[in-house]
């Protein structure tokens, strides 16, 4: 009765039109890409390593942190379009996963479980996991060595980094009837390098604050699923990375959250080329770094 009604309701009937385009467009894709064996630090620098979409992996501190890491060839019907570009199993151990928020394509269990495996295999200590206040109960069966949650600007400590939560413009539903889970960024800090990942966001005031208070000095911003333009009251278009970046008044920008699945409706090559437009327009074109899946870069 439920389902008869909703097939009847014009709006439904719109989304479920549109979300099947989605799914068609994915599945007669190729995927592109390769995957690489990221480079690994020799001293207490700062090494960056895209696997895509919004997964890194962070080496700082003298930790090996990964983010929203997410492994999946398929997001439930929706195709992965590039290739991972680190395997798990060519990833050393790691100290500390950061989750942003419970949405399938950030919280991705089967690759958090896939992490906690990998380390029983090695014979190493399992992970310690962060996330959000109210996400414990969607990672505490996994294995992890701790699970911590934070709220909006508390601390976690582990050696020489510090991870800061942070606030965003999203929400933290993992189901339609969810909606008391958190979300946000998180800033990692050492002695010397500072790094924003700011899970998903739509443009906000709240990136000034963020950078008066924490001063990232490299900022990994969504430019992605950002059409229909109902979509940015949630995640940022390009135009509100650039915007934002400038409000964090960070040294670098690397774009993520694009080209790996299709989430919405905008062209898979349009984010970077409406990111090169607008970096050009606001003078900062130097300071964008596009990083290629796989390809550790250093800060």
């Amino acid at each position: 009765m439920m389902l008869r009604a909703s097939l009847q309701n014009p709006v439904l009937r719109k989304r479920a039109r549109a979300f099947g385009r989605l799914v068609q467009d994915s599945a007669v894709t190729a995927r592109t890409g390769q995957s690489h064996k990221p480079k690994l630090l020799e001293d207490g620098g700062l090494g960056v390593t895209f696997i895509g979409h919004a997964s890194f992996f962070i080496q700082m501190g003298g930790q090996n942190v990964i983010i929203d890491p997410n492994f999946a060839r398929w997001l439930f019907v929706l195709k992965r379009l590039r290739i991972t570009g680190v395997q798990l199993r060519d990833l050393p151990a790691l100290d500390v996963v950061l989750v942003t928020h419970a949405h399938f394509d950030h919280l991705h269990r089967p690759s958090l479980r896939a992490i906690v495996q990998q380390a029983r295999r090695r014979r190493a200590a399992a992970p310690v996991i962060v996330v959000p206040h109210h996400v414990m109960d969607l990672v505490s069966d996994l294995g992890f060595r701790e699970v911590v949650e934070l709220d909006w600007w508390d601390n976690y400590r582990q050696e020489g980094l510090t991870v800061t939560h942070v606030p965003s413009r999203h929400w933290g539903a993992r189901v339609l009837r969810d909606s008391h889970r958190g979300y946000g960024g998180y800033v990692l800090r050492d002695d010397r390098h500072s790094v924003y990942h700011a899970g998903d966001t739509a443009y906000f005031p709240g990136f000034r604050e963020i950078g008066q208070r924490l001063s990232p000095q490299l900022a990994l911003l969504p430019i992605g699923a950002y059409n229909p333009p109902s979509f940015r009251n949630v995640h940022a278009d390009p135009s509100d990375a650039t915007r934002a970046f400038l409000d964090l008044n960070a040294r670098w920008m690397v774009p993520m959250h694009y080209g790996t699945f299709r989430l919405s409706h905008e062209p898979v090559d349009e984010p970077l080329q409406l990111l090169a437009q607008e970096a050009k327009a606001a003078g900062i074109e130097d300071r964008v770094r596009v990083m290629e899946e796989g390809v550790t870069q250093f800060f």
